[in-house]
């Protein structure tokens, strides 16, 4: 990949938060080492991330998930920063001449102060929202590597409504399934991590992976 590619995109990071103003986060990924994939950031007081952090959950979910191979961007998706504030996040995908994806720039703006007044507007005239309705998109804006296979691992569990220690095989396999679903294994450690939190070996983490793959090829 030619280091001018991304390195273009590196202006565009200082442009539009100065556009956008220090409420809105903007940053460059470099998709070929996911586990320090921040290239460039400002406003990063949002999210608490600096330079050489990790990929997000929703950015190892694109590289693992054919279902965007023919997207340009993703817009207009909710998250949360790591202090709870709401955030509405866009995601624009850079792709080479070969459409292979090669960095992700991504905008997260803190929309607290608008949730608040659009409370107030909604008590104000009575009315109802009456979007139509959309898949959701979750984004964990994780500090670390670490942080983020367990933010992951304990939004899959938490689906389920049973602690860790209480998983039988089956949930814990659907667990991973899920997680391998998600690109999470695309990061370094996140079979150690795993296999922590859910009271397992590595070795039998890899045993479920190795059934999942099967499973994926023969389907």
């Amino acid at each position: 990949m030619p280091a001018s590619l991304l390195e273009n995109f590196v202006p565009m990071v200082d442009f539009l938060a100065n556009v956008l103003g220090e409420d809105a986060e903007v940053v460059l990924h470099d998709m070929s080492n996911v586990d320090r994939s921040i290239i460039a950031i400002r406003n990063g007081h949002i999210s608490g991330r600096k330079l050489d952090g990790p990929a997000t959950n929703l950015v190892l979910k694109i590289l693992k998930n054919s279902q965007y191979d023919d997207s340009d961007y993703i817009s207009n998706y909710e998250s949360r920063s790591l202090d709870g504030k709401p955030l509405k996040c866009s995601t624009f995908l850079i792709r080479n001449e070969e459409r292979r994806l090669v960095g992700i720039l991504c905008i997260n703006i803190n929309i607290e102060k608008h949730v608040v007044m659009k409370s107030y507007l909604d008590s104000f005239f009575s009315y109802t929202d009456c979007e139509q309705k959309k898949e959701k998109v979750t984004e964990h804006l994780s500090t670390s590597v670490e942080e983020l296979t367990f933010d992951s691992i304990d939004s899959v569990i938490g689906e389920l409504g049973v602690a860790p220690d209480r998983l039988n095989k089956e949930e814990k396999l659907s667990v991973i399934r899920k997680l391998y679903s998600n690109g999470i294994f695309i990061l370094k450690g996140a079979v150690n991590e795993t296999a922590e939190r859910l009271f397992i070996s590595e070795a039998s983490v890899y045993r479920y992976l190795n059934q999942i793959k099967k499973e994926e090829k023969n389907a």
